[in-house]
């Protein structure tokens, strides 16, 4: 009897436990159901953020366009965080303004919309009129939704209608991650994931894979900007080679032969393109000119000048035995094309073959110098002249005049543009014109090619260690 009551109460025992015990086996399947779930959604998070890396990483090894990389960066991370679209803002030079990088399909959009392009007609010629407004429109830093997200110290989620402005909730936008892209303290733009209004909003758990895509970007963003000012520079530096290459086929390779005289010229550019300029002319057969001429400043627009003065001194001086004529006509013929900063500093020599005798016109340059053999003196030719370029012709023709010498047997000119003598040393003090008198007349019976290579040896040892910071050039003419 007693076995019989217990029977029920032991089955009706048994039937709990099995039931709990298949709660719990349920339950546990359904934990396990929810650990593999989230386990394959890391995983798969894992595998995007490796795509991603890999993708930038991909894009340096090859080179890619800066556009590709923008590309790689808003697809791939709007990929990771599964968003309806994103967009990437980049700083401008200034870093004063956002100027859109790249915009994904399906990204609403981040500036407010004028109230015209609401009412677009037919909705295929709105969406084209509002995307194209997008694209156009810069933001300034500071100022505005996205202009203010540069200041923030990091990104940030934005769920609900109090986050978002009113005026971009009408635009399809629904949730909003956003955050500055900084690199070494220097902003770089600002990137931004969207989803659609009525769309689940992003997730707190995704703030801390959005904060390493974007330093990933960040630093993908800085090293495409060095690498490209690099290639800048070198493609600079490469036409600058070459350009350097083509002036000095401007100055003569070769000194004229002039029986009775020894003519030599020196130039030492102080960087690869200059804007001394030496050369000598046929004027006719019993004639030659020598110039000399100093473009002020110094690169790029010096030697432009310079080669402008070339021509138009090529021009002039054929069958003109007047030197300050030719000068007047190379002043009014250049004069218009010149930038009021600048100038050219002229000395012009016209040689009588056969004579010794000779005149020079000076405008505005460095007084030649010319040792005498007979007297073992230097003289100093300093006659009046302006320089080319600062007067249309009034003043620069009232000064500019010929000025009459003669070289006999062992005399020697001496031509030079002010980077010889405003050389500086250690101590700041310039080589000056009296230390080139004096090295003139210490090697004049020397020649005229050896000189000049003792002149600008002791400008080098002068100097020492000093960069030389303008053009030198230097032009002999002895009578033999």
């Amino acid at each position: 009897m007693i076995l019989q009551s217990i029977e029920p109460v032991v089955i009706a025992a048994l039937f709990a436990a099995m039931v709990v015990l298949c709660i719990i086996i349920f339950g546990s399947r359904r934990k396990v159901g929810e650990l593999k779930r989230v386990s394959a959604e890391i995983h798969q998070e894992e595998r995007n953020v490796f795509d991603f890396l890999h993708g930038l990483g991909a894009a340096f090894s090859e080179g890619v366009p800066a556009g590709e990389l923008h590309r790689l960066i808003v697809e791939g991370a709007q990929n990771t965080l599964k968003a309806d679209g994103g967009a990437l803002y980049l700083a401008d030079r200034s870093g004063k303004q956002l100027l859109p990088a790249f915009l994904s399909k399906g990204c609403p959009p981040l500036v407010v919309l004028p109230p015209h392009l609401q009412s677009e007609g037919g909705v295929e010629n709105q969406e084209k009129a509002i995307e194209s407004f997008v694209r156009l429109q810069s933001v300034r830093v500071g100022e505005g939704f996205l202009g203010k997200a540069c200041d923030w110290s990091e990104p940030r989620f934005l769920r609900r209608r109090g986050d978002l402005p009113e005026e971009l909730t009408h635009q399809d936008l629904g949730s909003l991650v956003m955050g500055p892209l900084v690199y070494r303290q220097k902003l770089l733009g600002v990137l931004a994931l969207a989803r659609g209004e009525g769309k689940n909003p992003f997730s707190d758990a995704k703030i801390e894979l959005f904060k390493a895509i974007a330093e990933q970007s960040a630093f993908a963003l800085f090293n495409q900007a060095i690498h490209l000012t690099a290639g800048e520079k070198h493609a600079l530096d490469h036409d600058i080679q070459i350009a350097g290459e083509i002036q000095k086929i401007l100055l003569p390779a070769d000194a004229p032969d002039v029986e009775g005289f020894e003519i030599s010229g020196l130039n030492l550019p102080a960087r690869t393109l200059s804007g001394d300029y030496f050369d000598y002319l046929a004027v006719d057969d019993d004639h030659v000119g020598i110039a000399i001429a100093d473009v002020s400043g110094k690169g790029v627009p010096a030697a432009l000048i310079m080669a402008m003065c070339r021509s138009a001194l090529r021009s002039q001086a054929p069958g003109k035995l007047s030197p300050s004529a030719v000068l007047q006509a190379v002043n009014r013929q250049l004069y218009p094309d010149m930038k009021e900063d600048m100038f050219i500093s002229m000395a012009y020599v016209v040689l009588n073959r056969r004579s010794g005798a000779a005149l020079l016109a000076r405008a505005g340059h460095d007084a030649p110098l010319l040792f005498r053999r007979k007297e073992v003196a230097v003289e100093c030719l300093n006659p009046k002249g302006m320089a080319v370029g600062i007067d249309s012709g009034g003043v620069f023709d009232r000064l500019c005049s010929d000025f009459p010498f003669t070289l006999e047997c062992g005399d020697m000119l001496l031509l030079y543009t002010d980077g010889l003598t405003e050389a500086l040393d250690s101590s700041g003090i310039e080589f000056g014109v009296q230390r080139l008198r004096d090295a003139l007349l210490a090697n004049a019976d020397e020649g005229a090619t050896r000189t000049l290579q003792r002149l600008s040896q002791s400008v080098k040892d002068f100097a020492g260690n000093q960069p030389q910071h303008d053009d030198i050039t230097l032009i002999a003419l002895r009578k033999l």
